[in-house]
Formats: C-alpha cells, structure tokens, sequence
C-alpha cells in the first residue's frame, strides 16, 4: 500500500516531536547534574579536604571541614543528607567556591553528581523505543541510565 504524502508529514512531524523530547531530557539531566559534578570535575582551585558528620537535620548534615591543602579549616560546612549516610563518618569533600556548602568527590560523590543524568536516559530509552520506534536504541540508553542509578545507589 502506498503511502500519502499527508502521512509521511504526519510521521515526520511525530519523529521530530519525540526528538525534541527526547533532547529536551538529556539536556535538562545534563544541566542538573553539572551543577554539582562541576566541582568533582572541575577540581583545579578548589578547596579539597575532609568532612566529619557531627549532625543531620531534615535536609542537610553538618560537621567540620579539615582541608587537605593550604585552604583554612572551617569548623561547619554543609552538605545533602542524601549523600552523607550517619553521623560520624568521615569522607572526602570539596567546598563549593564562596560557600559552606561542601561536595563529595571520589567515585561516589562523581556518580551521585550525575544522579539527574541517569534518570534522564532511563526516561528518554521510553521516549526513543516506544516514541520514535527503534527499541534497540532504546533498551540501550534506559540500560545506561539505570546502570548508573545502580552504580549510584552500591556505591553510596
């Protein structure tokens, strides 16, 4: 059967559609997860060192920062509860620049950073199997994206 040239546009317009969501999810996944793993990333300049738990509230965990460096140690600086398992562990940090808010480095601190990214390609696999029809491309970004959900959630 042949097709109509208003169908092909109808599939072309669809194709394009499911392309800009799918897009749209990774750059916003990127976008959220570079706010943290700049720092992990970016490390040149930045004040490195070691945080001890000494309190959780609701959202944040506090404790003294001792730097590994020339940098001044701070007796409290901040970091997300999410990433700071109990109180009483020591692990290391890197200050974010201007602020008491710390970030963890290592392999943990790098894949929690990229939490938002992972989350964004499990979604977008639905987009690009189910959306724009190519199921291989699709079970392979959502694999990618919950493989490093899993890395994520071990190594914390």
């Amino acid at each position: 059967m042949k097709r109509s040239s208003s169908h092909r546009a109808l599939v072309y317009a669809r194709n394009a559609a499911m392309g800009c969501v799918v897009l749209l999810l990774l750059v916003a996944g990127v976008l959220s997860s570079w706010d943290e793993a700049q720092h992990i990333v970016l490390t040149k300049g930045r004040e490195h060192g070691t945080m001890s738990v000494t309190g959780c509230g609701a959202d944040v965990c506090t404790g003294p920062f001792t730097p590994s460096g020339p940098a001044a140690a701070r007796t409290r600086v901040t970091i997300e509860k999410s990433v700071a398992a109990r109180r009483g562990e020591r692990f290391p940090v890197v200050v974010k620049p201007g602020t008491d808010d710390v970030v963890r480095t290592g392999t943990p601190g790098f894949l929690h950073a990229w939490v938002p990214l992972g989350g964004a390609l499990l979604l977008a696999g639905l987009v690009i199997g189910g959306g724009l029809r190519l199921p291989r491309t699709g079970w392979g970004t959502a694999i990618a994206g919950t493989a490093l959900l899993v890395a994520t959630f071990i190594a914390l």
